[in-house]
């Protein structure tokens, strides 16, 4: 392959791998910024997902399906979490660091004890490479970033332009005083985490056709979506999606013109040197 072809390689494979971190990544900054709160198991919610793709492909044999199905119930995990886990200790920050901790290892062990320790893969819904000058490209890749940058303009226009994303960038600015012109801050929490937790649940569901889905897999995904967070600025959308793409862009050209473990080792270096230059992410409020 020409130097081109391993440009064009390299920005197309950013591109795929920039949306589909940026739907987990955003899931966990909308969770901080509207709740104020580190989740700690938002890695598990993507495995969920991806474990439940697979669960749903094989039981009904249809992909679309899983797409449907897996985020929804992901959803509805993080809801009875919110409610039995998180608003019982008030969502206090420290305690809920430790509550999400506790959260991780009860999704992982109980995914371990129905699922099992194996790998298993899902067969890709869409066969065949789209033909480039240079090589020949996966057509569901293509597919699966199309369908994460529609999910991702669905929930900014959620956020935007919503009666609930008012309700969430009220609650986000200051939540006793929402609460105090008549915003239901709890239904907004819960709502906000469980929404988190789905868009992780569909990057797990789109990922699993080409990562195959198992029970330790959320770890990856909550590192990279923290990195992507913490460059973005933590709760700021648009600073995360940015970051996002600057994070895939960099892992895709350092992947392959050299190997995949330095590009996780430039990831980290970018995350240091955004953090000495601004404490609050590129995006986010400037450190003392």
């Amino acid at each position: 392959m020409t130097v081109t072809g391993q440009v064009v390689l390299a920005l197309l494979e950013g591109t795929v791998s920039g949306l589909l971190l940026a739907l987990t990544a955003v899931g966990l900054s909308l969770v901080f910024g509207v709740m104020r709160i580190v989740n700690v198991a938002h890695g598990e919610f993507f495995m969920l997902g991806a474990v439940l793709a697979w669960v749903v492909t094989t039981a009904t044999g249809s992909f679309l399906a899983a797409v449907v199905l897996a985020p929804a119930l992901v959803a509805g995990v993080a809801a009875a979490a919110d409610r039995l886990v998180l608003r019982p200790i008030r969502y206090a920050p420290d305690a809920t660091i430790v509550a999400t901790i506790g959260l991780l290892y009860i999704l992982q062990q109980l995914t371990l004890g129905l699922y099992g320790p194996e790998a298993r893969a899902v067969a890709p819904p869409l066969a065949g490479v789209v033909e480039f000058p240079w090589f020949g490209y996966s057509r569901y890749k293509l597919v699966a970033a199309a369908l994460a940058a529609v999910v991702l303009l669905g929930t900014w226009r959620l956020v935007s332009a919503t009666t609930l994303g008012l309700y969430m960038r009220a609650t986000q600015q200051d939540p006793e005083v929402a609460q105090a012109f008549g915003v239901p801050v709890q239904r907004v929490y819960s709502a906000a985490f469980a929404l988190g937790a789905a868009l992780a649940g569909v990057a797990g569901v789109l990922v699993v056709p080409v990562q195959q889905a198992h029970y330790l897999m959320g770890l990856d995904a909550l590192l990279l979506s923290f990195m992507v967070v913490t460059i973005g600025g933590l709760g700021r959308l648009g600073g995360t999606l940015a970051a996002a793409f600057l994070v895939g862009l960099a892992d895709g050209v350092v992947s392959i013109f050299f190997t995949p473990t330095l590009a996780r080792i430039v990831a980290s270096l970018l995350v240091a040197g955004v953090l000495v230059v601004r404490a609050g992410g590129l995006f986010g409020e400037r450190g003392p």
